[in-house]
């Protein structure tokens, strides 16, 4: 059975991260899928997955050239390993882990970018 990972930094989960959907769509030939954080070279998560697949998000051309870079190391470690990349939508191409993190320590309302346990438990971080 392939086995795929979706490595990320996913701090926190926004709706910048909506592919889960996307994930559900593209992966019917891949029932298994590990969505885990993990920033940086891919090649020892995918190990210690035992996956075949990366599954990597993009939003915009720096995504990709940042993505297509590490796709192409991972490569050249592991030849066994594909990399597939998934484009976020239109609606959250702008949004970021890190601005809303930012946007929430300034006490800013993130609803609108993140779910609800998300905003909820950021809301208690920066104790609003």
């Amino acid at each position: 059975m392939r086995r795929a990972v979706y490595p990320g930094s996913f701090d926190p989960v926004t709706y910048g991260q909506e592919r889960v959907k996307i994930l559900k769509e593209v992966t019917t030939d891949i029932p298994n899928v590990v969505v885990r954080s993990f920033e940086g070279l891919s090649v020892n998560f995918v190990r210690d997955c035992d996956a075949q697949v990366i599954i990597r998000g993009l939003r915009a051309m720096t995504d990709f050239e940042n993505e297509l870079h590490m796709a192409q190391t991972n490569k050249v470690l592991m030849p066994e390993i594909d990399t597939m990349f998934l484009v976020t939508s239109l609606n959250y191409a702008y949004l970021s882990s890190t601005t809303v993190r930012e946007l929430a320590s300034f006490k800013s309302d993130v609803s609108a970018f993140a779910p609800p346990a998300v905003v909820k438990a950021l809301n208690e971080k920066f104790s609003l």
